[in-house]
């Protein structure tokens, strides 16, 4: 199975950089989530890696072959790359049934019919798809839509399968479905999947890494878990992460070597790197980001604010305190509610807290609040 390596590529529509100089390496049997807001160049790296857009400038290798270099005048066309491309629409052939849709391009590539019958046989078994074999698009679901759409797109065993946002069109309900559907189909297949997405929950829960893009330029690539904890910038920490992280304005003073004190006239905090020293101008500006988990709220709480509202779902509740002027959002596990205008003590309790100098909104430091 191959690897994706993609070497300073760029691609420009007239005067606009839709992706500036990506350098990216996608390591085989990956689920690589594009992710990132509209614009941001997620679709336009998939299709110039599936071969459907031509780069501007760069180099792609897929499996240690070149299939496009801009020096060298090579573009290797879609259809040579041993791809498999799964479209926000399904594009399914509405006078074909699931068995014809998916056998279709076997009998196109002349595969003998036994051999077309068993290879179909076992993706409907694999998308579990098989007592549809016989019915027409417009007697399905839209997940079931999807399920054929993926068993046609790995018909012909390709290499990679890229998706552009291809839940995008289902309900909530469906769209969790297919999401633990696509994780499982990923590990059966022992593919490499490279997926668009701009919700940054569906990376979250399907990538093995996530690939966050702003205007074209990579902000990270990394696991989920580490983009989640280890944001590189204020941009990756108030993208990803839902309910938002909490951003304070605040100015740094040294304490030591150890310890610096945060404060911006409504709140003030020691804070303590987690793993090394920090040096900070006195009066510097930063921003100190706190995910919502990380605020308890709690009877020997530190500090103490007013509810000032509150979203109980059943298995949490997103809950807004107030506290002189400045409103945090907390997240309370458990079927509990508050009332608005209620009293309520609260503790910062983790050393995840991070550290942005404000001009750079670079990430200088995580730690804990005292």
């Amino acid at each position: 199975m191959p690897e994706i390596i993609l070497k300073n590529v760029t691609k420009k529509f007239g005067k606009s950089i839709a992706v500036d100089n990506l350098n990216l390496k996608i390591e085989d049997r990956e689920f690589v989530t594009l992710l990132g807001p509209s614009g941001c160049g997620k679709t336009t790296t998939l299709r110039m890696i599936a071969g459907l857009e031509t780069p501007t400038e760069g180099e792609i290798y897929i499996d240690g072959k070149c299939v496009f270099s801009s020096n060298e005048g090579i573009d290797i066309s879609p259809d040579k790359r041993n791809v498999g491309f799964l479209f926000q629409n399904y594009a399914l052939w509405p006078h074909m049934t699931v068995y014809k849709n998916i056998s279709f391009g076997l009998e196109n590539m002349k595969w003998e019919k036994d051999r077309i019958k068993e290879r179909v046989i076992k993706l409907l078994e694999m998308l579990r798809i098989s007592e549809y074999s016989n019915r027409y698009p417009s007697e399905l679901s839209g997940g079931q839509q999807q399920r054929v759409a993926i068993a046609r797109t790995l018909a012909t065993g390709p290499k990679i399968l890229f998706m552009d946002e291809p839940l995008s069109n289902l309900d909530a309900k469906l769209r969790m479905e297919m999401r633990t559907e696509l994780k499982r189909l990923h590990t059966e297949t022992d593919s490499t999947f490279v997926y668009v997405t701009h919700d940054q929950l569906e990376a979250m829960t399907l990538s093995s890494k996530i690939c966050l893009l702003k205007e074209g330029l990579l902000q990270q690539f990394e696991p989920p878990l580490d983009i989640y904890h280890n944001p590189s910038n204020f941009f990756v920490a108030d993208f990803v992460g839902s309910p938002t992280m909490n951003i304070l304005e605040v100015k740094g003073e040294n304490v030591n070597l150890d310890e610096v004190k945060l404060s911006n006239g409504k709140i003030q905090v020691l804070f303590i790197p987690k793993s090394s020293s920090i040096t900070v101008q006195d009066g510097q500006k930063l921003l100190l980001g706190i995910r919502p988990e990380d605020i308890s709220i709690t009877e020997n709480g530190e500090n103490e604010g007013t509810i000032y509202s509150t979203l109980p779902s059943g298995m949490e509740t997103v809950v807004k305190i107030e506290l002189d002027g400045l409103i945090l959002t907390c997240v309370v596990f458990g079927g509990v509610d508050f009332n608005i205008g209620e009293k309520v003590k609260f503790s910062f309790n983790s050393d995840k807290n991070i550290l942005f100098d404000k001009k750079s909104e670079r990430n200088i430091a995580s730690g804990k609040l005292i």
